[in-house]
């Protein structure tokens, strides 16, 4: 097992930047699929058409997004957290991903950094 951390820069504000990782409309928007997503601790979420399943533990709104991410039949889960900080630039996402299984650890180290984030800071440098 792995653990990533890494900080990203994104140009917008937290709170709009929250709304887009939390709110299934603003999800879809920005990844360009359908995303099932509730800011309900204990619910399940969908991402990518599936590519990335898991079950939502903590909201701060604004602020921190914790969710457990499922990798088949994992003995200890997989925890994502996402904290948001006011930056000059907009935010600074700082981004925890615990318990990797090491087979997953690239790809999912590549999919933060030229999927998930990338798509992210696109949708707002767009705007």
């Amino acid at each position: 097992m792995k653990d990533f951390k890494k900080y990203y820069i994104i140009p917008a504000e937290p709170e709009e930047v929250y709304v887009a990782l939390t709110n299934p409309n603003t999800l879809q928007l920005w990844t360009g699929e359908a995303a099932e997503m509730s800011t309900e601790p204990g619910s399940e979420f969908s991402l990518w058409e599936g590519s990335i399943v898991g079950k939502n533990l903590e909201f701060e709104e604004g602020k921190k997004i914790v969710q457990q991410w499922y990798f088949g039949e994992q003995a200890e889960m997989s925890v994502v957290t996402i904290k948001l900080h006011p930056h000059k630039y907009g935010t600074s996402a700082e981004l925890r991903h615990l318990n990797i299984p090491d087979e997953d650890y690239d790809d999912i180290v590549e999919g933060w950094n030229e999927a998930y984030f990338a798509a992210l800071i696109d949708f707002y440098e767009g705007n």
